[in-house]
């Protein structure tokens, strides 16, 4: 993954916080931009769509002040805004767009100890220990790579935390992670899709090779691990995709996970937004607005009819069921 930056906005008082400081030091041959909020830069909202992919490569640095816990009944008690949001890869389909339009560059926040302190704090004033989802919002093997966040996160609360910690990747630099003294205590979930679609529509992110290795490697440290199939993109050849895809799930996931792993599947939902940005960022790709097969779901929002996601999840039930067995799913949505 290329993860160098033409230039990093800044809010002068992330150099309150040694993340802050060690970020100034590490990025110091790049032009840096003081702003008021990473909320609002204006040359950067003012920016055309198909200004998208060099707006990625724009690094923002703040403080988080937002602290809001959103309740979460899937894989996690409370999805936390946590050290980053947005993301460098640019999936086609990426729901950050959603909430960031264009601007879903990576911020990262500095304040990490301010946030794992909250988050302690919580879990040991529920009635029962806690499980936080804090990848809802960025992918942090990713930013990881930047800050070392998952090694700070990670082994504080294996010591402190009564719960769970969890979130979602798809990329494949778990090396740094496999030594941690985790205690069971973080669950690792690699999100998959076929290569055809990894290639054509999650661009910048691992291949499905790398991914699956990775996987397999936390597996092999202690880590819980779960299965995200996400999103299903119902193409015109889905079915063969997504078979074929079960079947080297099957071949290749170590016997760790496929007797003591979860599978969560998501179909991939749409926006006006996003297609927008599409249509003008990466003209030749492929179209995911099917007007066949989805409807509105709210303001400028879609997702597949009911009919297409009924034939989806049971050709996807039928194929785990045959081939992970051993293998819960947890929901499909």
């Amino acid at each position: 993954m290329d993860m160098r930056f033409d230039t990093v906005y800044y809010e002068p008082n992330a150099f309150d916080y040694e993340l802050g400081q060690m970020l100034r030091d590490k990025y110091a041959y790049l032009p840096w931009v003081q702003i008021e909020n990473h909320n609002r830069i204006p040359e950067l909202t003012a920016a055309d769509n198909r200004d998208f992919q060099k707006l990625k490569r724009h690094l923002i640095i703040g403080v988080r002040k937002t602290h809001r816990y959103m309740p979460n009944h899937k894989v996690s008690d409370w999805l936390v805004p946590y050290t980053s949001s947005g993301c460098r890869a640019m999936c086609l389909y990426c729901y950050l767009i959603c909430n960031y339009n264009k601007c879903a560059y990576l911020r990262l926040f500095v304040n990490r100890e301010q946030m794992l302190d909250r988050m302690l704090k919580k879990d040991a004033a529920a009635a029962v220990p806690q499980t936080f989802e804090i990848g809802s919002n960025s992918d942090l093997l990713l930013e990881n790579t930047i800050t070392d966040n998952l090694h700070f996160t990670i082994e504080r609360f294996a010591r402190e935390g009564r719960g769970n910690l969890t979130f979602p990747t798809k990329f494949d630099m778990v090396n740094p992670l496999l030594a941690l003294d985790h205690r069971g205590k973080t669950i690792f979930r690699m999100s998959v899709n076929p290569q055809e679609i990894i290639d054509r529509i999650e661009l910048g992110t691992s291949t499905l090779s790398a991914r699956i290795r990775a996987l397999n490697d936390v597996a092999e440290a202690g880590y819980p691990v779960g299965l995200l199939i996400a999103p299903v993109i119902l193409l015109p050849d889905w079915k063969r995709l997504y078979g074929e895809l079960i079947e080297r799930l099957a071949d290749e996931l170590s016997e760790k996970i496929t007797h003591n792993g979860f599978i969560e599947i998501i179909l991939m939902t749409y926006s006006f937004i996003q297609n927008a940005i599409n249509t003008d960022a990466f003209p030749n790709a492929v179209q995911l607005f099917n007007r066949e097969t989805m409807t509105g779901r709210g303001r400028g929002k879609y997702r597949y009819r009911n009919d297409a996601r009924a034939e989806a999840e049971s050709f996807l039930r039928k194929r785990i069921s045959r081939q992970l067995p051993a293998m819960p799913i947890l929901y499909i949505s």
